[in-house]
């Protein structure tokens, strides 16, 4: 079962680097480059963004049970991020204007690209719909403390916390719009809902490219003598997964909830990393470096909390 596990933990990155290695050629051959990625960086926060929030609540079919374990799921991953807020807190102090982004991998994983697809391997369409939570939960989460985190100023200077600006970003308006959809079991027309699963479907290529073209960029060798990362690593690969094990056993989560929860809970750093800080003006090679390694990392660990979560 480890070595299963572990086979498509392996499998989903190697897909996600096919992918990179796609942006990182187009960069060096002046197809597409770094700055044409930042330049269409809004078209990933504005529109691709939203549509495979909302789609993900029109997509799923509601009832009692169903919305019951989907709410614990959804704490589950809230209370992740949460946990991550905080074991990351006192870090990356020597970091300057980059501690926002050394916080930000600490504490948000990649649900969809890694949680979906593990989940669909490990413990079939079950554990995607659980996973499903932990997607709107990471958008929830990450539309409003995120953009906090990742918008504060690089000059030093504190940021007051602005509410109208986080409720108005395009995150948080999808779940306002995509959950009383989901909770009224509305059935959204296929001329409406095709249109945004191909919308949404644009989201992994594109964002793959993207940090292909930041990678290319960005000094590889460096990667490895960066002490940060490996922080980020241990913090969102290693005692976040076991700290949440041991609070899901605590309440009796058990079966597929839990190890949907667990795959949720031991994602690799999200792409939104990069995403945000080319967004917020941060420094995008410092991001790409974070999610490459701990994504590699990844491979080794998410299967060993598989396992732990089915003992």
């Amino acid at each position: 079962m480890f070595l299963e596990n572990m086979a498509n933990a392996a499998m989903q990155v190697i897909i996600l680097y096919l992918l990179v290695a796609v942006g990182f050629i187009a960069d060096r051959r002046k197809i597409f480059t770094e700055s044409t990625a930042k330049l269409s960086n809004n078209l990933l926060f504005y529109i691709v963004t939203p549509a495979v929030i909302i789609t993900s609540f029109l997509s799923t079919e509601f009832s009692v049970q169903k919305a019951a374990s989907l709410g614990i799921a959804f704490l589950g991953a809230a209370g992740t991020m949460l946990l991550g807020a905080l074991l990351s807190a006192p870090f990356f102090k020597r970091k300057g204007a980059d501690k926002p982004v050394y916080q930000f991998a600490s504490v948000y994983g990649n649900m969809g690209y890694m949680s979906l697809p593990l989940a669909s391997a490990i413990i079939g369409s079950e554990g995607v719909f659980y996973c499903s939570a932990g997607v709107m939960a990471f958008n929830t989460v990450c539309f409003t403390h995120g953009v906090w985190l990742m918008s504060k100023r690089t000059d030093g200077q504190k940021v007051s916390f602005e509410l109208k600006r986080i409720i108005r970003n395009p995150g948080v308006i999808s779940v306002l719009i995509g959950l009383p959809l989901f909770i009224a079991g509305v059935k959204a027309p296929d001329i409406i809902l095709t249109p945004l699963r191909h919308i949404a479907g644009m989201n992994t290529p594109l964002a793959m490219i993207f940090f292909g073209t930041y990678i290319a960029n960005t000094d590889i060798k460096k990667m490895f003598l960066d002490g940060g990362i490996y922080v980020v690593g241990i913090i969102k690969l290693l005692l976040i997964p076991l700290i949440m094990l041991a609070v899901y056993k605590l309440v009796g989560v058990s079966g597929t909830l839990l190890t949907a929860c667990m795959i949720s809970a031991s994602a690799p750093s999200a792409n939104n990393t990069v995403m945000f800080s080319a967004k917020y003006g941060h420094d995008t090679k410092t991001a790409s470096k974070i999610v490459a390694l701990v994504s590699f990392i990844s491979i080794f660990t998410i299967p060993f909390m598989v396992v732990l979560a089915s003992m």
